[in-house]
């Protein structure tokens, strides 16, 4: 069975075929709210939260084949709240081991913090493109904005980083 007829069973009351959609991209999951939330227990409650709102609103969803991408869409929106309600308790964003491997301690959390300081809108461009190795063009769907936009956000996030560097630089922290 194809994922698209996985939803069409779940919209129509099969608890089986939900679970089984959810399932399937589980670990994916729990890595973007990871990578939001960067704590095991808050990134794992966000994705049950996401998992239960999903179930609700399963009847809403028009198109089956975005299933995933709706539910991600939800999921960063839970993550989203949880940032609210955390605010300023817990750094927003955790650096993959991957990207930053040769980097020392101390530019590893200067990037981390830079990172943490960009606007939100900017902050989800670096996390999906980076951290989730996401094509503009899935996260513009995934965002629901045009892939210009989308573009325009990255270019501006990278430039807000290498700036703050430069800065940093400049003042001698560098």
């Amino acid at each position: 069975m194809s994922d698209e007829q996985w939803v069409r069973a779940a919209q129509r009351g099969d608890p089986d075929a939900f679970h089984r959609l959810v399932s399937e991209h589980g670990m994916k999951l729990y890595s973007v709210a990871y990578a939001y939330l960067k704590n095991e227990a808050d990134a794992l409650e966000a994705v049950q939260e996401a998992t239960c709102r999903a179930y609700v609103k399963l009847g809403k969803l028009k198109e089956p084949r975005y299933f995933h991408t709706w539910l991600t869409r939800i999921l960063i929106h839970c993550c989203i709240d949880e940032q609210k309600r955390k605010r300023g308790m817990l750094p927003l964003f955790s650096i993959p081991d991957t990207l930053v491997a040769d980097l020392a301690l101390d530019e590893k959390l200067r990037l981390q913090l830079a990172i943490d300081s960009l606007p939100p809108n900017l902050r989800h461009i670096i996390i999906l493109k980076y951290y989730e190795d996401m094509t503009l063009t899935e996260i513009a769907k995934l965002l629901e904005k045009p892939e210009g936009t989308v573009k325009t956000w990255l270019n501006k996030a990278l430039n807000e980083l290498r700036a703050t560097f430069r800065k940093e630089g400049e003042s001698g922290y560098a």
